[in-house]
């Protein structure tokens, strides 16, 4: 436990920490494009620059808290921000692709570390009574990071080489590993004689890191169609499975499974699994409507997220003081995924009109209730938990998040695909030759194509042309709108989860009552 200044300075490095490592998640899918043409791989190659991160940070979260125990947690925190920003400057001086993917694996190594350590760090800094107040800060970083990377990476892709969206990343990594080092506390390393679990660790790698490879890739060559896919499905389910009875029957396991017997984090897992397929979706899918349907910049799609998030930001550190006061988690989290599901429901009836004017309300709605989503639940996850316990169940609560931001990208993507082709099919029923509207819009292509000089063969090209164009846009309207209202629903859903706990911790004596109130 820290007190006045040091405290601070402690909180400020830690969440920087945190908001770069989740900058680092988005901030690259803005300048795909960019990549791709400089160093002369097709998007489907470079998209392995954030499927490569992505691997590494679901390997890594999980196993923070072993690594932390045997190495020291100062020790491991400061090697995994030195790494990070090695390996981001790396990525900067990548010459060709496969460079690239190598050195975002490693950068994503060290950042996925940040995650869980940055939260264990912050529930010692502040006393048992605070973690409310702990988590609620923590959370900043969880809000912030994933929001501002399409607004950052769109600002140095419009104004600078894509080259300094890692370059950025170096100054920040150097001043929290020089922070780091003078102002947290030495920590120790464990010298209990415990056996490293190999094993677990090599299942874990190829279990997690192929399922996460499905996840990111599986869309994008046509799912099972694709025999990689197939053989990486059945790879990561054995695994998988091999991994949980191989935990539970080792004596120091490098995921310690049995906090799962806490009720309360393993409900809170599935909340925050839903919360990161929600949180990630949102800010997938956003995005693709609002640059291919409405025609803004990555830099405009950007700055309209930020309104929600710097409410979100603002009313985090009050969450956790909430929370203090003894207010149950549960009736925040119900107020989170309510205004979830109503962002969901406003864009849903978005249209090719729509503007930042439309998207303001809903926004605001999706930043407040990712921040009384993410600071109840991370508070309730490790409430109930041992001390000791805390660091692992930090790191399986983040990492539920994570898989949920993952299975919730695949997923939509996947849905998208599926309702472009049944939206299509459904328009095009009424694109005939003998639908009058059909005809008259034609006709008004040719005679305005030909007014421009082209022949008359020519204008029935471009007119037809420009039909499919519409066709095609307003299918993928259709699709983002059905996306929307699929996130509404599970939102939605989730609420009976909720529910379900509140009977069920209401129908016993409250010997433990569900807030960090009590440690």
């Amino acid at each position: 436990m820290e007190t006045g200044f040091r405290k601070w300075i402690i909180v400020v490095t830690i969440i920087t920490s945190t908001i770069i490592e989740l900058i680092d998640t988005t901030i690259v899918n803005v300048s795909i494009n960019t990549m791709s043409g400089n160093l002369g791989a097709s998007l489907e190659d470079t998209a392995w620059v954030i499927t490569s991160y992505a691997i590494a940070n679901v390997i890594i979260i999980p196993m923070t808290s072993f690594l932390a125990e045997k190495i020291g947690r100062k020790q491991y925190y400061i090697g995994s921000i030195i790494l990070f920003t090695v390996a981001s400057a790396l990525c900067g001086f990548s010459h060709n692709l496969w460079e690239l993917v190598a050195f975002r694996f490693f950068q994503g190594i060290g950042g996925g570390a940040l995650l869980s350590t940055s939260q264990s760090i912050l529930f010692e800094t502040f006393p048992a009574k605070e973690r409310g107040t702990a988590s609620g800060i923590f959370s900043l970083g969880i809000i912030i990071g994933p929001s501002i990377g399409p607004v950052l990476g769109g600002y140095i892709v419009d104004n600078l080489s894509w080259q300094w969206i890692f370059y950025v990343n170096i100054p920040i990594g150097l001043a929290a590993a020089v922070l780091s080092y003078i102002y947290l506390r030495p920590s120790t390393r464990s010298r209990d004689g415990r056996s490293v679990d190999w094993f677990g660790i090599f299942l874990l790698a190829i279990g997690v890191g192929s399922l996460q490879v499905v996840l990111e890739r599986g869309e994008t060559d046509d799912w099972f169609s694709a025999t990689y896919i197939t053989v990486l499905t059945v790879v990561s389910t054995v695994f998988l499975a091999v991994l949980v009875w191989w935990e539970l029957r080792v004596k120091y396991p490098v995921i310690n499974l049995r906090v799962l017997k806490s009720t309360t984090l393993s409900i809170s897992a599935i909340m925050t699994f839903v919360l990161g397929f929600g949180l990630f979706s949102a800010v997938f899918v956003f995005p693709l409507y609002a640059q291919r349907i409405i025609g803004y910049s990555a830099f405009q799609t950007g700055i309209m997220l930020l309104p929600g998030t710097l409410m979100a930001a603002m009313i985090s550190p009050f969450l956790g003081k909430i929370l203090q006061s003894g207010v149950r988690p549960q009736y925040l989290i119900i107020l989170g995924f309510g205004m979830s599901a109503i962002f969901g429901y406003l864009m849903s009836g978005s249209n090719l009109e729509s503007g930042s004017a439309n998207f303001f309300i809903p926004l605001l709605f999706r930043g407040v209730g990712a921040a009384l989503l993410i600071v109840p639940l991370t508070a309730l996850a490790v409430s109930e938990l041992k001390p000791a316990d805390i660091p692992q169940g930090a790191a399986l609560n983040n990492m539920m998040r994570q898989m949920g931001g993952s299975f919730g990208i695949a997923l939509i993507n996947t849905y998208i695909a599926h309702r472009a082709a049944a939206n299509r099919t459904s328009l095009l029923t009424h694109v005939t030759s003998t639908d009058p509207v059909t005809h008259e819009r034609i006709q008004t292509g040719i005679n305005h194509f030909m007014s421009e000089g082209a022949s008359y063969m020519q204008a029935i090209r471009q007119a037809l042309g420009a039909l499919e164009a519409t066709v095609v846009r307003q299918t993928y309207l259709l699709s983002y709108m059905d996306a929307f209202l699929l996130l509404a629903i599970m939102n939605a859903a989730c609420i009976l989860l909720v529910m379900i706990t509140i009977k069920k911790k209401t129908g016993r004596k409250p010997a433990v009552k569900m807030t960090l109130s009590d440690h």
